[in-house]
C-alpha cells in the first residue's frame, strides 16, 4: 500500500522505515518544519530546578543541542507524552522519565498524581493547550518556555502532481491538527482527495480528525490510542 506521510522530515524518516517493515510504500510530504530556540530552552532550564514536561519529541531534539549545558538537568524528573518522546529523552540521558500514553490532559493528571509542582513545560508553537489547561484546573504551578516553532512548508504543484499522478496513495497519515489544516488549505491537495478517490484519511486523534472537511469525514478513521503504533494499525 502507498501511504502518504505528512509529518516533519525528521519524524517522517522514522515512520517511513516502520512502514517499509510493514510492507508498505511510504511517500513523504512534510507540511511543517521546526525552527529551534535552544538558547531559550537553556535560559529556562537555568532559571528553574524542578520537574520538566515535554509533549513532543521535538522538544527533546531542541535540548539535545545543548551538550554539556544540559548535563546538570538530566537528573530532574521529566514528564513526557508518548513512548517516542520518553525514549528520546532517555537516550539523551534523562534519568527519571514518567510517561503518559494518552494526551496532554493525561500527562497533567500524571503530574498531579506524583505531586510534581513548579513544572517547566518546554513547549512548541502552535500547540493545543490541553496540557497547560488541565494543569491550571489542577492548581499545579508551572512555567512555559516556547523553544521551537513549527513553520508551514508549502508543497509545490509539481510535488503534488508527482505524488498523485499514476498510482496515488491509498492512505494519508495525519499526526497533528496543524498539519491536517495545512493539508486541506492547499487546493491541489483537497482536489486530489475527492469523495470518489478511495483514499483513506487516518488520524492520530479526534482533535486531528476535526480538520477533515465534512464531505470527506466518511473516509476518516481515528487511532484507538493517540500513538503511532495505534495509527499504523489502521492500515
Amino acid at each position: 500500500m502507498r501511504v502518504l506521510v505528512t509529518r516533519p522530515a525528521h519524524s517522517a524518516t522514522r515512520t517511513a522505515q516502520r512502514l517499509r517493515e510493514m510492507g508498505h510504500e511510504p511517500v513523504l510530504l512534510p507540511l511543517r518544519q521546526p525552527l529551534h530556540d535552544s538558547a531559550g530552552a537553556a535560559t529556562a532550564l537555568a532559571a528553574t530546578n524542578g520537574p520538566i514536561a515535554m509533549t513532543s519529541a521535538e522538544a527533546v531534539r531542541v535540548v539535545s543541542a545543548l551538550g554539556e549545558t544540559l548535563r546538570p538537568h538530566l537528573g530532574r524528573p521529566l514528564f513526557a507524552v508518548g513512548e517516542a518522546t520518553a525514549k528520546e529523552a532517555q537516550s539523551l540521558g534523562f534519568q527519571s522519565v514518567a510517561t503518559s500514553s494518552g494526551n496532554g490532559r493525561d500527562l497533567a493528571d500524571l503530574v498531579a498524581a506524583q505531586r510534581a509542582d513548579g513544572l517547566l513545560y518546554l513547549a512548541g508553537t502552535p500547540r493545543a493547550e490541553t496540557f497547560e489547561g488541565r494543569l491550571r484546573e489542577l492548581g499545579i504551578r508551572f512555567s512555559i518556555a516556547e523553544c521551537y516553532r513549527m513553520q508551514p512548508v508549502a508543497p509545490s504543484p509539481a510535488e503534488i502532481e508527482a505524488i498523485f499522478a499514476g498510482v496515488p496513495p491509498q492512505a494519508v497519515l495525519f499526526y497533528s491538527r496543524q498539519t491536517a489544516d495545512d493539508f486541506f488549505d492547499v487546493a491541489e491537495l483537497r482536489s486530489a482527495l475527492s469523495e470518489e478517490s478511495g483514499i483513506r484519511l487516518l488520524c492520530l486523534s479526534e482533535a486531528v480528525a476535526e480538520a477533515i472537511p465534512a464531505a470527506l469525514k466518511k473516509k476518516a478513521a481515528i487511532a484507538p490510542m493517540p500513538d503511532e503504533k495505534s495509527l499504523l494499525s489502521l492500515l
